[in-house]
């Protein structure tokens, strides 16, 4: 006999979804269910058991999407923030090689911002967040930043993709609780009718 292992799932016990590896971030896929009656007489559980479950699903995907709309949201904010400062280095550069000063305001709180000259330089500080600041050479500073930039961009792409996975399990879902429901109703119908 093959043992199992700890962390295994049974499949023919999972309800409406197989724990199956997924392209998309690990969110498991739900599983129309076509036939009710005989969904229901293979799983041999009461209605309210299959609603129970598939309600539980529904919350998992819904916590799922909540989160995956956090990132998106961050992302978003990100993206600008990046682009903003591969612009700002790449003015640097052209006032470099010009020879010329810049002009620039600089944010030092909300609301507060101070002036300065910004005399040709090779180096710059790049914030890269939880109080944390490097100095980089200007062309070390470039590829970082656009190396971050066309990653977020690609994440956002990726985030984008995953949603729309999950919002289509969560239809998914819905329908099949729907279902169950109209099944339960038709049952009971059934068997007020043979009373």
């Amino acid at each position: 006999k093959k043992k199992k292992k700890k962390n295994e799932t049974n499949p023919s016990s999972c309800t409406v979804s197989f724990p199956m590896a997924s392209p998309h971030r690990g969110i498991p896929a739900a599983l129309f269910i076509e036939d009710v009656d005989k969904f229901m007489a293979e799983k041999q559980q009461t209605a309210e058991r299959a609603l129970q479950q598939l309600d539980e699903l529904y919350s998992k995907y819904k916590m799922m999407e909540s989160n995956l709309l956090q990132g998106k949201q961050r992302l978003k904010k990100q993206i600008p923030e990046i682009k903003a400062s591969l612009d700002m280095l790449q003015l640097l550069e052209q006032k470099k090689t010009k020879g010329e000063e810049m002009t620039s305001d600089f944010k030092l709180a909300d609301n507060l911002y101070a002036s300065a000259n910004v005399k040709k330089t090779d180096k710059v500080c790049l914030w890269l967040g939880a109080n944390v600041m490097l100095e980089y050479a200007a062309d070390e500073a470039v590829a970082l930043l656009t190396k971050n930039h066309e990653t977020a961009k690609k994440n956002l792409d990726e985030l984008q993709r995953d949603l729309d996975f999950l919002r289509e399990q969560i239809t998914t879902t819905e329908v099949n609780m729907a279902r169950v429901y109209n099944w339960d109703v038709k049952e009971r119908r059934k068997a007020a009718a043979a009373r």
